[in-house]
Formats: structure tokens, sequence, C-alpha cells
């Protein structure tokens, strides 16, 4: 596989930038997936036992690093931000349902979202990555 510790940094750095930027700007949060995604397939520098890493591997070494980052969101989402109470006015609507199920349902919809948007974006970021690199490479 490629450099864990590279797809591990840039998966923190996917998470750290969408916070920063929810809070600062909301409209610009897709940045933090793209650039984590970005670095984790341009500083990648092995794919299992061969030096040359072509689209798909980049790719996948963006996707590896939007699934760490959504988690990592997911939990600071949760944890942090007390994002999870809003959600949950939201989804309830008063509708009388307990407030624990609210919880678990309003933390899974975020642990989905964010994982499946930080994935599609982290997987565009490793394309973006992969051209970069083979552009300067010629």
């Amino acid at each position: 596989m490629a450099d864990w510790k590279i797809i591990g940094l840039s998966g923190l750095i996917n998470a750290g930038l969408t916070i920063i930027l929810i809070v600062i700007f909301f409209p610009l949060s897709f940045l933090g997936p793209l650039t984590g995604g970005f670095l984790a397939s341009y500083f990648s520098r092995r794919y299992e036992d061969y030096d040359k890493m072509d689209l798909k591997d980049g790719t996948v070494v963006g996707v590896i690093s939007g699934i760490i980052g959504g988690l990592l969101i997911t939990l600071i989402l949760i944890m942090g931000f007390e994002a999870i109470n809003t959600i949950i006015n939201l989804i309830s609507l008063q509708i009388g349902i307990m407030s624990w199920a609210n919880t678990v349902v309003a933390a899974y919809i975020i642990c989905q979202l964010s994982i499946i948007i930080s994935t599609i974006l982290g997987a565009i970021g490793g394309l973006i990555g992969i051209k970069v690199k083979m552009k300067i490479k010629k």
C-alpha cells in the first residue's frame, strides 16, 4: 500500500481544514477533502511493489485519505461543536420521538454525510494530485 504516514497526515489536514472552513465560511468547506486527497496522492512515492503511480492509484490513496478525514470530521462535529443539537432540532421538528433516538439518528446522518462527501472529494483531489505529479515529471 502507499505511505500510511502521508495518508494519515492528509486525513488530518482534510479534517482540520474542513472544520476551520466550516467555522469561518461554510461554502468553502469542500476544499478540505480536496486538499487532503491532493496531498495524499501527490506526496505518495510508492504503491505496492512499484514506484510508479497511475490515476487509479491516486484515486485509491485519495479515497482512503477521504475516509480517514470523514471519520475525524464526524468525531469533531459530534463531540466538539455541538452541531448535533442543531441537527436534532432540524430532524425532530417536535414529532415526539425520544431524545436519545434523535441523537443516534443525527449522529448517524452526520457520519454518513461527512464520510460520503469527504470520500468523493478526496478521490477527486487524488486524481488532481496525480495529474499534477505527472505533469511536473514530464
